[in-house]
């Protein structure tokens, strides 16, 4: 008898959702509930439950399923420092995601993996552009309120589920699956931590993806923060995802399991809910993994309730309830998000520089020069939607100005490459490049398009299509020039100029082998070694600086179209090696303005550039990230300081990193440890190129007024903050005004400076704004490690008011009567790896046990626990719990020359001399290796 489906209960919406829940899972057999333990989860047709999938991509559009809106890179949105924006994109996005589920429910699923809230702490990453910001209060902010307009204003119905990537520590491409992310505990409770909780406590995100790195020496897929920490944030089940392949990277490449039966159990039993695997391999898997005994049924109960927890809010087993059940393809590149597309590029779009240049005066630019490389493109990221159309920035100054009046050079070089044999020669059809052996037009020559870091692309002159091989995989294949650029997850259209004899050899980037041409005359990626290799002669035909410059000269203003391709040198797999400009970009900056000072630089990148040099040259720099379908209008836009109909624009965005004069002010890129080494604009000491949220306006303002509602409150207290804010300009304008804080004095070293809000303010010339802000004590509050828990401590603390995180207008001091924090104790265990400074160690995992020990990497490596009260007796032994043994001394006070208090080995206990007083204790790793998780002391 088929039962009735107003008696389902997993169908009743009446029903509570943990009901519903248990309902569906009970109904389920095991081999039900594991086949949903991965992305491509199975439709069980006995229960009429559908198959359901994780994992569209929707980071600034919808990727890789066809047309879709395209706005700017993330960090591009975040620029705009506009909540409202970012919600209203993020609904947009989800809309198009709804309405392509619609029509190809199989393929498009409804859980989004969006947004990243990992912090842009180090701008060499080459994610950079998938972040919002290096503050993790700022990122909290902006990614709830995308995360808002995924999910939908339903309190019940989800249109999409968004998922916040990547959990956790996650800020460099180099050996992601390899390298440990070192997190001290107020790096990873008052830094990492606090990007991830905003929008799950909100209840705005519904899932997390873990990253592919370790974080003090244990893969984020086996955190216990996860079910400890992440999970208890949000009131609803919170689903988590393993990153792709990931989790086979446990018995993999970390060699943590002796087969994936083993990694599989173990991030189940850690909370993974869901793995990016092939399906027959997590099946299997966890299967195997039972049958072991290595999980139970209840592991498997745990992750598919998450699971069904998400399935069941976004409509799935209540069609005619959904909200959003009628969602159609109509939505997709409406004109409604054009018009989103074009506002959100253009309030990304930071004011740099400018001595007066800007705005563009239209009676005085009769001829604009647009050149460099991205003057007449657009570009897309690894992430990007397909966009209905381009809107180049030549597209839209054109329209400004008429066709006629643009001049256009983008500074490539021409050459033709020459080998013994003859010329290498283009197929006008896009089919394979052959050795000519006479020069036959076009068809022999090639722009270079220099990305940086030594890597190029040939584009054919005949047809414009870039060369690159056929195929992938280590066999040699074909040259062929059909492409349009670099694209693709795997990048095939890259080469590197190596010497070789009188010439040089084509190292083909993504195989790793070199051009060789054949007998046949056909060109092919067909040797291992340079010296095996066919050696060319570069011709230059036309010196594309050069070329560029003569261009400029005859132009009434330059814009200088400058930046990176998304998917070349600094891309998902690849950091950045520095800071400096691609290729020969700086070259274009002095030679362009030398031959027209006249010039702006419309700088275009995913992250930012140490271009100082171009400060000093330039009367105006603007900078958008990669800006979708209508960046280049939304570039015109801001240099003209208004839109075609005359309405006035102002730059509105502000930096959400700071950008550095060199990449020799930045520490190693795998040092996570941000206060150790005054990284971020949190504790950076130095002057930066342009500080956190940096950016100017076509107009002036004049901060008045400053005050604070009290000078002193206690712990649970709150001041009113009020700042009066002119238009003193003669344009309107809008400013965004920042709240800063600093503590005075602390028992610990405190950040220079931290956002605590913002503001933005629309003013017309002359028109004043009273600005006001709410600051709580709780929010000053930071990390005591000597108690494992969050303290407000008794200091003065200066509020400020500016532009900027350096330009501070005005300031005032609070006094918070919070606590003292006391001596630490010596007769409960003192944590390692809650130390109040280190030299030379590495925070690693405990084997078999949550906890986290601190490792010796080198003799002489030591910790220490500042004033320790050993009271008015004193300890008479010491314990030490090393989980790998070695030996170690502790002194009294000085590393090097305080007394000896004790020498432990392997015994790990020892008496210890009468010692009495409050001291500093210092623990110093007389070899490598030695790992100590605990000291006690005893009396």
């Amino acid at each position: 008898m088929t039962e009735s489906p107003s008696r389902i209960v997993f169908r009743d919406p009446q029903q509570k959702l943990a009901t519903r829940v248990s309902d569906l899972l009970e109904r389920l057999d095991l081999a039900e509930k594991i086949a949903l333990l991965h992305q491509h989860q199975a439709a069980v047709p006995r229960l009429g439950v559908a198959s359901f999938r994780t994992g569209t991509e929707a980071l600034h559009g919808v990727a890789w399923l066809g047309v879709a809106t395209a706005f700017p890179q993330a960090v591009g949105l975040a620029s705009s420092w506009d909540p409202d924006l970012l919600r209203r994109v993020g609904t947009a996005v989800g809309t198009e995601v709804r309405a392509m589920h619609h029509r190809d429910p199989e393929n498009v699923g409804l859980n989004v993996w969006a947004p990243v809230v990992n912090l842009l702490r180090d701008p060499r990453w080459g994610r950079n552009e998938e972040g919002y910001a290096e503050d993790p209060w700022l990122t909290g902010v902006l990614s709830t309120a995308y995360s808002n307009g995924l999910r939908g204003d339903d309190p019940r119905w989800l249109r999409t589920a968004p998922t916040l990537k990547h959990f956790l520590a996650y800020n460099n491409e180099t050996d992601r699956c390899l390298t440990s992310s070192n997190l001290p505990p107020r790096v990873l409770h008052e830094y990492e931590l606090p990007a991830f909780r905003p929008a799950l406590a909100a209840g705005a995100a519904v899932a997390v993806m873990a990253s592919y790195n370790l974080v003090n020496g244990r893969p984020t897929h086996l955190s216990p923060l996860i079910n400890e920490v992440l999970r208890g944030w949000a009131e609803d089940d919170v689903m988590v995802v393993g990153d792709a392949y990931a989790v086979q990277n446990l018995a993999g490449d970390q060699n943590l399991f002796e087969d994936h039966p083993a990694g599989f159990a173990a991030v189940l039993r850690s909370g993974i809910d869901c793995v990016t695997e092939p399906g027959p391999l997590s099946e299997e898997s966890f299967t195997t993994a039972l049958d072991r005994g290595l999980i139970t049924e209840s592991d498997v109960d745990a992750a598919v309730r998450h699971i069904l927890s998400v399935r069941v809010r976004l409509g799935e087993f209540n069609p005619e309830e959904d909200p959003y059940r009628e969602t159609g393809p109509e939505v997709i590149d409406c004109p409604e998000h054009r018009a989103l597309a074009r506002e959100a590029a253009r309030a990304s779009v930071v004011l740099l520089g400018n001595d007066g240049l800007l705005p563009l005066e239209p009676a005085a630019t009769r001829r604009i020069a647009v050149l460099g490389p991205l003057g007449d493109t657009t570009f897309d990221d690894w992430y990007s939607g397909t966009p209905p159309y381009r809107r180049t920035l030549r597209d839209a100054l054109a329209e400004r100005v008429g066709a006629d009046a643009v001049l256009v050079h983008e500074g490539a070089d021409r050459v033709a490459l020459r080998c013994p044999a003859g010329l290498l020669s283009a197929d006008p059809e896009g089919g394979p490049l052959r050795i000519s052996s006479h020069e036959d037009g076009d068809t022999t020559l090639f722009d270079v398009l220099d990305w940086g870091e030594e890597t190029f692309s040939l584009r054919a002159v005949v047809n414009g299509r870039c060369a690159g091989a056929d195929g992938l995989g280590p066999e040699p294949h074909l040259l062929i020039n059909d492409r349009p650029g670099p694209n693709g997850w795997e990048v095939r259209e890259t080469f590197r100029f190596e010497p070789a004899g009188d010439g040089v050899a084509l190292f083909h980037v993504q195989s790793g082998r070199y051009l060789l041409a054949g007998g046949d005359g056909l060109v092919r990626t067909g040797a291992t070694r340079a010296a095996d290799a066919t050696v060319f002669t570069v011709d230059l035909l036309i010196d594309g600086v050069a070329a560029a410059a003569t261009v400029a000269a005859g132009a009434d203003v330059v814009v200088l179209a400058l930046g990176n391709h998304p998917l070349v040198t600094g891309r998902e797999t690849a950091d950045r090696r520095d800071l400096a400009l691609p290729g020969t970009q700086d070259d274009l900056v002095r030679a362009v303005q030398a031959a027209n000072p006249r010039t702006v630089l419309a700088l275009s990148s995913s992250y930012p550039y140490a271009i100082g040099h171009a400060l000093d040259l330039l009367p105006a720099i603007v900078w958008s990230a990669h800006g979708g379908q209508e960046h280049g209008t939304a570039l015109a836009d801001v240099l003209f300081g208004s839109d075609p109909s005359g309405v006035p624009v102002d730059p509105a965005g502000r930096l959400t990193q700071t950008w550095y004069t060199d990449a020799g002010d930045l520490p190693d890129l795998l040092d996570y440890d941000i206060i150790a080494t005054d990284a971020t604009y949190l504790y950076y000491r130095g002057t930066p190129l342009f500080p956190f949220g940096h950016g100017l306006s076509y107009t002036s303002f004049r901060y008045e007024d400053l005050c604070v509602s009290a000078a002193s409150i206690g712990p649970d207290g709150e001041v009113t903050v009020t700042v009066d804010v002119i238009n003193t300009g003669h344009r309107p304008g809008v400013e965004t005004v920042q709240l800063y804080t600093r503590q005075q004095r602390s028992r610990v070293k405190q950040p220079l400076r931290r956002l605590r809000g913002y503001r933005q303010v629309r003013l017309e010339p002359g028109e004043r704004s009273t600005v006001e802000f709410l600051l709580p004590a709780a929010e000053l509050a930071f990390w005591d490690v000597t108690r494992s828990r969050w303290v407000i401590e008794e200091a003065t603390h200066t509020i400020a008011v500016g532009r900027s995180s350096t330009d501070w207008r005005l300031t005032r001091t609070l006094r918070v009567d919070g606590e003292r924090i006391p001596a630490r104790s010596p007769w409960s265990p003192l944590h390692l790896i809650d130390n109040d400074g280190y030299a030379e160690t590495t925070p690693v995992a405990v084997p078999d046990h949550p906890g986290e020990a601190l490792r010796g990497d080198r003799p002489g490596a030591w910790a220490v626990f500042d004033q320790v009260d050993f009271g008015a007796t004193g300890p008479s032994r010491v314990h030490a719990t090393l989980s790998a043994p070695g030996e170690m001394v502790l002194r009294l006070d000085d590393p090097l020359s305080g007394p000896i208090l004790a020498t432990l080995n392997t015994t790990a206990s020892t008496p210890v001399p009468p010692v009495t007083g409050t001291h500093d204790l210092f623990v110093l790793y007389s070899a490598p290796g030695t790992t100590v998780t605990t000291i006690t002391f005893t009396r």
